[in-house]
């Protein structure tokens, strides 16, 4: 089959290439303008692919609070212009989302099926990207959240936290938000075997929970650093536009439908992974 990925010059875009094989093109945010409806309708004709995996995203979270039309361009028309070229094409479209289209108030994880109710723009521009998915492509559409997402790749959480080991006696770090820390090249390599599983959303978090103060004493305990350096605080000390979810876990049933377990749990994962991240911060 060929892949194509946009948004590939991103953290989890440049893994889902590494993972989907040597038929995967790659598009940047300068090979295709996914706001553009008669590209990607041209592009998609052009290269006739099998699957087309949507990693490309307006991710700035805070931003998107000022900027939401700018926003849902991104996360939300583009991806209904992606989902009517896939159906034209008849080509199978996976569309990465994530947990801020929930309220973060739940106290158990939240179905596949849960009703979303986001409570930032950021969130409500995601789900119209997925409304578009499920609505074009009934039968070939894919979503994928995921969430507290980190690779050697990007910019995010675990390597800030290597950077300031190095450069902070102390760091403080908010402990009052629970979610899932999960390794992009854990999500990239359940992206390219979901293709053939029934459609609709699947959630694509690594298993397990903890605190971000919890993932900061794990990245430095994995350092050699000492995690008692890592200071627990709460969410009011980093006031933010767009509010952060306190309860971000997601469930993972819908992965029997598919003949594949859960993701591994996020300690394992973060442990295999840590040798690229350092390296990346070098």
């Amino acid at each position: 089959m060929t892949w194509v990925v946009t948004g590939a010059g991103g953290m989890l875009g440049r893994d889902v290439l590494r993972c989907a094989g040597d038929d995967t093109i790659g598009l940047t945010r300068r090979d295709l303008d996914v706001t553009d409806r008669e590209a990607v309708l041209a592009a998609l004709r052009a290269l006739r692919p099998s699957v087309v995996v949507n990693c490309a995203a307006w991710t700035a979270v805070d931003d998107a609070e000022s900027r939401e039309p700018d926003a849902l361009a991104v996360n939300g028309t583009a991806v209904r212009h992606l989902a009517e070229a896939c159906a034209l094409v008849g080509c199978a479209l996976v569309h990465v989302s994530t947990d801020y289209v929930f309220d973060g108030h739940a106290r158990v994880p939240y179905a596949e099926g849960a009703v979303p109710g986001p409570r930032t723009a950021y969130g409500r521009t995601k789900l119209a990207g997925e409304r578009a998915v499920l609505e074009l492509l009934p039968e070939r559409g894919y979503v994928v959240r995921t969430a507290w997402l980190y690779g050697a790749g990007g910019a995010n959480f675990v390597r800030t936290m290597i950077r300031l080991e190095a450069s902070r006696p102390q760091v403080d770090v908010v402990d009052d938000q629970r979610g899932q820390p999960t390794w992009s090249a854990d999500v990239a390599g359940r992206i390219v075997r979901l293709v053939g599983a029934p459609p609709g959303v699947y959630h694509a978090t690594n298993s397990g929970d903890g605190t971000w103060y919890d993932l900061a004493r794990e990245t430095f305990r994995l350092l050699g650093a000492d995690p008692g350096r890592v200071r627990p605080t709460t969410s009011a000390a980093f006031p933010r536009p767009a509010p952060r979810p306190a309860y971000s876990v997601l469930g993972h049933a819908r992965w029997r439908e598919a003949d594949l377990p859960p993701l591994r749990d996020w300690r394992e994962a973060l442990t295999e992974g840590f040798g690229a991240l350092v390296a990346a911060c070098r």
